[in-house]
């Protein structure tokens, strides 16, 4: 047994070093953020999606870009607009003259790291095409399945201010994402380190810095670690406890899945192996369920109204349920 877990302490060992090395490839340009950069490497562990939520100019497609800068796997972006068509994400079937067949062309989601920016300015349909390959990371066309390569990973960016020329996300949609990040103003110290960043070097210059850190090998080998983190089932008991309150609280007209308690366990997980520790606490928990909860319950219109946010609502929810000791 003792054998056993210095073995397992060693593998998180390798573990911390290569997310603090992510973190200081990231650093090297982007000053401040340091919840959005948790959150983004918690989610590459825990194999799940990301939504980021911000003004124009906070980084947020910087970060996701210098994210898949410093993995060594192929990265792909697509700027999301309203005349943008299901075949321009996922590809089209184009007739070859020559074997006189159609030949499936693979559209920029067959990727590693995708980022798809202003992700609520496309329609309904074009939405949908996300549907299957979030959640199965296959596309299907044509009666024929293509399967996407390991790591599968969409980073989305969405503006809350600007709502002309915008969609709303279906709630179908909203649950494949592990996390909905919201994004802030640096503080006025981190402004003034960003323009002394600017003044000596230009921003080409600061990415050209960031180097590879893991490949598509080790991440998978780091998934599998944070998959073996210990939880109690008293955890899980107060995991279920937070997303069945959601479905039962008169301040929520749309309560959590239970997707959304798989993705606080395993959002948990990745939190407790980024610290060094083998089991999961009662503090992960709390601190991923918000981010993982915001994008997945709906307001009943009368909190709405009132000005109520759902970070506020979930964080009532979990103040009202014992924390298992």
């Amino acid at each position: 047994m003792e054998s056993n877990f210095f073995e397992q302490r060693t593998d998180l060992q390798e573990l911390q070093e290569a997310v603090f090395t992510l973190r200081s490839e990231i650093g090297k340009v982007i000053i401040g953020q340091e919840q959005m950069v948790e959150l983004l490497l918690a989610a590459i562990l825990a194999d799940g999606h990301v939504l980021i939520e911000g003004v124009p100019g906070v980084a947020k497609t910087l970060t996701a870009k210098l994210l898949s800068r410093s993995i060594s796997v192929d990265f792909s972006r697509i700027q999301f607009t309203p005349d943008l068509m299901p075949s321009d994400v996922i590809g089209t079937s184009v007739f070859n003259p020559k074997d006189s067949q159609f030949e499936f062309r693979r559209g920029p989601i067959f990727s590693n790291i995708v980022l798809i920016d202003e992700i609520n300015r496309a329609p309904a349909k074009t939405q949908a095409a996300l549907f299957e390959v979030m959640e199965e990371r296959q596309i299907t066309m044509d009666g024929t399945t293509y399967v996407l390569d390991n790591p599968f990973m969409v980073v989305a960016t969405q503006n809350p201010i600007e709502q002309e020329g915008t969609y709303h996300l279906p709630e179908a949609q909203l649950d494949r994402f592990l996390f909905k990040i919201l994004v802030s103003y640096p503080t006025q110290e981190q402004e003034l380190q960003i323009l002394q960043n600017q003044h000596a070097n230009n921003m080409a210059t600061m990415v050209d810095q960031v180097t590879h850190v893991l490949n598509h090998q080790q991440i998978e080998s780091l998934r599998l670690q944070v998959r073996k983190i210990h939880i109690e089932e008293k955890l899980l008991h107060f995991i279920t406890a937070i997303t069945t309150n959601t479905r039962t609280n008169k301040s929520i007209y749309l309560g959590a899945s239970p997707r959304a308690s798989i993705g606080i366990m395993n959002a948990a997980k990745a939190i407790a192996a980024m610290e060094g520790r083998d089991f999961v606490t009662p503090e992960d928990i709390v601190k991923v369920a918000t981010p993982v909860l915001r994008h997945r319950i709906t307001l009943s219109p009368e909190k709405e109204m009132e000005g109520i946010t759902t970070d506020e609502v979930v964080s009532q929810i979990i103040q009202s349920i014992e924390v298992p000791r």
